[in-house]
């Protein structure tokens, strides 16, 4: 589902880095076309939820799902929205290393909108994904 971008890339990075804990996720802006964005997170040793295993917090997974779906609509339709609801599925474990996220827009609604997200580990693997709705009304 292609649209126009209103946001580019060096606008959404501005954008999305306006909010604390989005610098705290370490997160940056790596591509945004009209069909999809790309946004990479930097490892911390904080998301890890199990010392013993080593593997990151779902709850770090699914807000990762939320903000990158979120951010699709941004660049579609000019900023971010409130999330309505989230859906989350996960895939295997996220160990160490950078996190890779590709959110795209599923219908830019007047009233809602929904978008979804997958998350990557540096070798491709699928680690999880989801759907959003977001309140997209003025």
């Amino acid at each position: 589902m292609a649209g126009e971008i209103k946001l580019n890339k060096e606008d959404l990075e501005a954008r999305l880095l306006k909010a604390p804990f989005h610098r705290w996720l370490g997160l940056s802006v790596v591509d945004v076309t009209p069909e999809e964005i790309t946004v990479k997170a930097t490892w911390r040793d904080e998301f890890v939820v199990n010392a013993d295993a080593g593997y990151t917090h779902g709850g770090i997974l699914a807000t990762l799902i939320d903000i990158v779906a979120d951010f699709a609509l941004a660049a579609r339709l000019g900023r971010p929205f409130p999330t309505i609801d989230l859906r989350v599925d996960y895939h295997r474990p996220a160990m160490r290393g950078e996190l890779i996220c590709k959110g795209r827009v599923l219908k830019a609604g007047a009233q809602v909108s929904s978008a979804e997200a997958s998350i990557f580990d540096g070798e491709g693997r699928l680690l999880a994904s989801g759907r959003g709705v977001y309140l997209t009304a003025a």
